[in-house]
């Protein structure tokens, strides 16, 4: 039997393809028992031995084998060194922020999702901390506000909610050409579709509520890693803060990486059907979706992922016409959050993007006519039908 705290034996299982490292993780069964579903260890502390002896685990909030065997089995799907699960997107990204000190200058995505301009803008601010918010799809734009005080740019790519797509790999030389991290919210795409890491991305974050998860039942957020300095700042804040997944949350999102795979291609398959029945309709008036040829990074997203994933964002005629789509969805449902089976409908001006000036929002382009769909693992026709009912009868 294999020692249960030995992760280099089961560290990269490079003969395997994605979908079968994903079922079958790190560890993959328990080596006690040989239970082929990992277990649940609903416990907060461990029994030691004697004096000076540990099983490896000590308090599960410093560490606990479900949680491990999560955060390893998503350090080998992104290509890591090592990875770490928080209670939340939102704890994971205060815990990336931490490394930040006074004076310190961080580029950002403008549209970046509203929680994330929150730990920015109303927390870190207070310590020092400035921050730039650009368009990364422009790399010139990335060249202009770099600085001597730079020590983090922070992508999401595509974009939430304008879909737009950013070079991971020239920011990432533009971020090492001055002594920057490169961070990558990984959330829409996963390391099923891309992995920032092999482009030279320093972290990569998720809200793994979202597509690793999926099946909207827990909350809970992941970072992996690409060194060992980087791990040891995410094990003193984990350690420190408390923040660390719960094991019940931690099994969820093992249980959810087994179908990731099947999901993603579903979404995918589902999300290119609906853009393109969007882009048919009179009150409709623009689509974004990264899958289109004519969107304006096609050829980066090519390059850099193997699928556009399930996420689409669209203008409609009037506030009327919005207002109308979101109270008359029936199977779809007007909800936050996204990438479980079922399909949401959000309204992101005065829901993920509600942190933003209004006047950022307009430029922007979050607007009163402006949504954002996550496609669920439904029918496409029932999707399609329920949207076609809803804003055209």
């Amino acid at each position: 039997m294999k020692n249960f705290s030995n992760f280099n034996d089961y560290s990269r299982k490079e003969d395997l393809h994605f979908e079968s490292r994903a079922i079958h993780g790190a560890l993959g069964n328990d080596p006690f028992t040989g239970a082929v579903s990992f277990p649940i260890y609903q416990t907060s502390t461990f029994r030691h031995k004697g004096l000076g002896q540990s099983t490896g685990y000590d308090y599960s909030r410093l560490q606990n084998p479900t949680r491990q065997e999560l955060e390893r089995t998503m350090a080998i799907l992104e290509e890591g060194l090592e990875g770490f699960a928080f209670s939340s997107g939102q704890a994971a990204n205060m815990s990336l922020f931490t490394l930040l000190n006074p004076g310190d200058h961080v580029l950002l995505t403008d549209d970046i999702y509203g929680g994330t301009y929150r730990i920015g803008e109303d927390i870190f601010t207070k310590y020092g901390c400035t921050f730039t918010y650009i368009d990364m799809s422009n790399l010139e734009e990335v060249k202009a506000n770099l600085t001597d005080k730079t020590r983090m740019i922070f992508i999401e790519t595509p974009t939430n909610p304008m879909m737009k797509v950013a070079d991971i790999e020239a920011i990432s030389k533009l971020a090492k050409s001055v002594g920057a991290l490169t961070i990558v919210d990984n959330t829409f795409l996963t390391p099923y579709f891309q992995k920032p890491l092999t482009l030279g991305a320093d972290v990569v974050v998720h809200s793994a509520t979202k597509y690793i998860g999926g099946h909207n039942d827990s909350i809970a957020g992941i970072v992996v890693v690409n060194s060992e300095e980087l791990a040891a700042h995410f094990r003193l804040q984990l350690k420190s803060h408390g923040n660390g997944l719960a094991p019940l949350d931690s099994w969820l999102l093992i249980r959810g990486l087994k179908t990731l795979q099947l999901r993603m291609d579903r979404h995918n398959d589902n999300a290119k059907k609906v853009a393109e029945w969007l882009r048919t309709q009179p009150k409709v008036t623009k689509v974004f979706y990264v899958g289109f040829e004519d969107h304006p990074q096609y050829d980066i997203t090519l390059k850099q992922t193997s699928g556009f994933g399930g996420m689409i964002s669209f203008n409609v005629d009037t506030f009327e016409t919005a207002e109308k789509l979101l109270n008359n969805v029936d199977m779809i449902m007007f909800a936050e959050s996204l990438g479980g089976t079922e399909t949401l409908i959000t309204y992101p001006r005065t829901q993920t993007h509600e942190s933003l000036k209004e006047e950022t929002r307009q430029k922007l382009g979050i607007t009163e006519t402006f949504l954002r769909i996550s496609i669920g693992l439904e029918h496409p026709d029932d999707i399609i039908r329920d949207l076609d009912r809803a804003l055209n009868s």
